[in-house]
């Protein structure tokens, strides 16, 4: 029987200034609170809506996350509410940094 996590919902819009949500510093606060969260043993559901963001905040965000604890924590990690562009940012972000960590970590 599988036993399935707990899900913390971290909402993004709150932290938009207006839609705009971009600057890495912005993503600092949430991805720390993600990680706590990840810490406690939560899944987690990042909520995109009404949050336009930029590759530089999805990466603070998300591609930090794989950097320090490796491609799996993309199986704990929901995203909901992603227009296209952010999907496809996140996408990107995602791939780069999980090919980052297999070339640096290979053994």
């Amino acid at each position: 029987m599988n036993v399935v996590a707990p899900r913390q919902l971290v909402p993004l819009q709150h932290a938009a200034e207006g839609r705009f949500f971009g600057m890495r510093h912005a993503a600092v606060a949430e991805r720390e609170r993600i990680e706590g969260f990840l810490a406690q043993e939560f899944d987690v559901a990042i909520d995109f809506a009404n949050a336009a963001v930029t590759q530089s905040l999805v990466d603070e965000l998300v591609g930090r996350l794989i950097l320090e604890q490796g491609p799996d924590v993309l199986q704990r990690i929901v995203f909901k509410n992603c227009s296209d562009d952010t999907r496809a940012i996140i996408r990107f972000v995602a791939a780069d940094r999980v090919d980052q960590y297999l070339k640096t970590n290979a053994h």
